[in-house]
């Protein structure tokens, strides 16, 4: 069954295994996608859609004119805030496209965060009940919660957990998605969350040429851009159809209040994503800081701040260390993340401690006001505290303010 919207006239997808219709629900292919007022006329005198055509009800801040006393939101009110968004947002995608070297937008979906675009991944290829996805934890918790709201099954393959290097292993892989065909989607996180650590395209390259996995392989890639050059598997999407790599605004670009998430595929998936998807889910102020975000002025300073983090992150690590005295460990993972996860030990120093760091972690939070996150739950974590780079002054506060409660627990 073709899929709708998709030109007839594609190339064969790669690689060969790989057959898109087989993968995505039957239901799913036969949508005939909800067509929106916009997506036929986005000018001239609009009553189609029967928005207010009065304009919002949002008094705005200024006293008397006068921008002296303009508020960030007066920013904003003179959008047309009334009027539903641009369905496609290409402008969004033609910069994508050219910041990650994609050959067009057709390569491109937004969502509302990527959160969006992992239950919308689980609800066109899984069907509730009866197929399953592969995790690799420790991992984002996200999609074991997206997969129970979907009533989709979770099997699980464990990173290598033994030296704390979080490596995947692609073998074991391998061997479970060949004894269980229900496998429709394979969720990677790299660099890994809360793990930091970067899976290697070769490990991913291996999977997504196994003959016996007919399905997707999924990269989330929400902290890529605090790894080395050259580590997206963004490289592999115009050669692997079975392909998808997320990302976000949220991490590198320091915008995790407007909620975008992008997926980059091959245009078969990403038509099926625009067919699922809600009409209008990108909204106009999201829209209009996203496009100046992606300026080559707003891209410069990002890659600024990106190198500071980096810089930050290593003094962060060494400063930590001046204080493994108190019963801190070495960092876990490799570190290619915006954050670092370091152990807790038991006061005698010889082993991670859960009760020691969650204590300190409550401790840090309620009566030093520094604000880190708990992690020893996790599979291989164990008395982990995970910390965000901050900024120069907070990494100072978090590494005096740890040291004075371990002194205390």
């Amino acid at each position: 069954m073709p899929i709708h919207g998709l030109p007839s006239s594609i190339d064969p997808l790669r690689p060969s295994h790989f057959n898109i219709e087989a993968v995505i629900r039957p239901n799913i292919l036969a949508l005939h996608p909800y067509r929106c007022a916009r997506d036929d006329y986005q000018s001239g005198i609009l009553l189609d859609a029967n928005e207010n055509s009065l304009g919002h009800s949002i008094a705005s801040t200024k006293a008397n004119g006068s921008a002296a006393h303009e508020s960030p939101i007066d920013a904003f009110l003179s959008q047309d805030l009334h009027r539903y968004p641009d369905p496609a947002q290409l402008e969004i995608k033609s910069r994508i496209a050219d910041l990650r070297g994609l050959p067009g937008t057709d390569h491109v979906f937004l969502g509302v965060g990527s959160d969006e675009v992992i239950d919308l991944l689980m609800r066109i290829c899984c069907k509730p009940e009866q197929e399953s996805v592969l995790l690799t934890p420790p991992t984002y918790g996200m999609y074991a919660v997206c997969a129970q709201v979907n009533d989709v099954k979770v099997v699980k393959v464990p990173l290598d957990v033994e030296a704390r290097k979080f490596a995947l292993r692609t073998e074991e892989v391998k061997k479970v998605v060949t004894s269980d065909p229900s496998i429709k989607l394979i969720f990677l996180c790299s660099p890994g969350n809360p793990t930091g650590t970067l899976i290697d395209l070769a490990d991913v390259k291996a999977l997504l040429d196994f003959p016996e996995f007919k399905g997707i392989v999924i990269v989330d890639e929400a902290y890529i851009d605090f790894a080395p050059e050259g580590s997206s598997a963004v490289s592999l999407v115009n050669d692997y159809a079975n392909l998808c790599v997320l990302q976000t605004l949220s991490k590198s670009f320091g915008l995790a209040a407007i909620r975008l998430g992008v997926a980059i595929a091959q245009p078969p998936l990403i038509q099926v994503l625009t067919n699922t998807k809600a009409p209008y889910n990108i909204s106009t102020p999201t829209a209009s800081l996203a496009l100046s975000a992606l300026s080559p002025s707003s891209l410069s300073i990002m890659r600024s701040k990106i190198s500071t983090i980096q810089q930050s992150r290593n003094h962060l690590i060494a400063s930590l260390a001046s204080i493994s005295d108190l019963g801190l460990g070495s960092p876990i993972g490799s570190n290619h993340a915006n954050f670092v996860m370091i152990p807790v030990l038991d006061r005698a120093g010889t082993k991670p401690n859960n009760e020691r760091a969650k204590a300190a972690y409550i401790k840090m939070a309620e009566t030093k006001g520094v604000v880190v996150r708990y992690r020893g739950s996790e599979l291989g974590c164990e008395g982990c505290l995970r910390i965000t780079i901050g900024t120069d002054e907070e990494n100072k506060a978090v590494v005096e303010r740890l040291a004075e409660v371990l002194k205390e627990t």
